[in-house]
């Protein structure tokens, strides 16, 4: 007989697709080996546990969220996440306060902000005094050309990695295997 799941269960197959495929650990994404292998410059960052503010490029669907999730996780970072569509200086003082409480403890922050380019010049201002005193690792993701999208005083402050469309190889693997062994990494 067949058990019925209670309200408070997450039943798997009511997730969606999307998120019930969606990479658990930075060895599981596809297609951005090129910034997330062993010897690309995010996973030497997260072997050495050291990140540091940066943007991710890349076309819809590539993955941009999912590595900013897996990020923080890898290096034990809290993780706050905004959409620049959605969100406003308020929300962003909210958040930097919680992460200026955070590191008062020892705990860091992610601020992944979605469709960073979005915000105007005084938002993208805001981020800086926080970026260059390591309150947050800022992770901004963007599918618009951000040499072109973000103020120059913010992008001088971050790394920005062009993440590529996933090709048919990446989009057919069903089960990729593990390429990632050095000791510190999430497996």
């Amino acid at each position: 007989m067949s058990q019925t799941p209670s309200l408070f269960e997450v039943d798997d197959a009511s997730r969606p697709l999307a998120d019930r495929l969606r990479p658990r650990t930075l060895h599981e994404v596809l297609g951005q080996d090129h910034v997330l292998g062993d010897q690309a410059p995010i996973g030497r960052m997260v072997d050495a546990q050291r990140l540091v503010s940066m943007v991710l490029w890349g076309p819809p669907g590539c993955g941009k969220t999912t590595i900013a999730r897996l990020l923080a996780q890898a290096t034990n970072l809290a993780f706050e996440q905004l959409s620049a569509t959605f969100s406003g200086i308020a929300d962003l003082r909210k958040v930097f306060a919680l992460a200026q409480r955070r590191r008062e403890v020892g705990q860091g922050t992610l601020l992944f902000v979605d469709e960073i380019h979005r915000f105007n010049r005084a938002q993208q201002d805001s981020f800086l005094p926080y970026v260059e005193d390591g309150t947050v690792v800022l992770v901004g993701a963007t599918t618009e050309n951000p040499s072109f999208e973000l103020n120059g005083a913010l992008l001088s402050r971050c790394q920005v990695f062009v993440l590529r469309r996933l090709d048919d190889a990446a989009m057919s693997a069903s089960s990729p295997a593990p390429r990632h062994s050095s000791p510190g990494r999430c497996h």
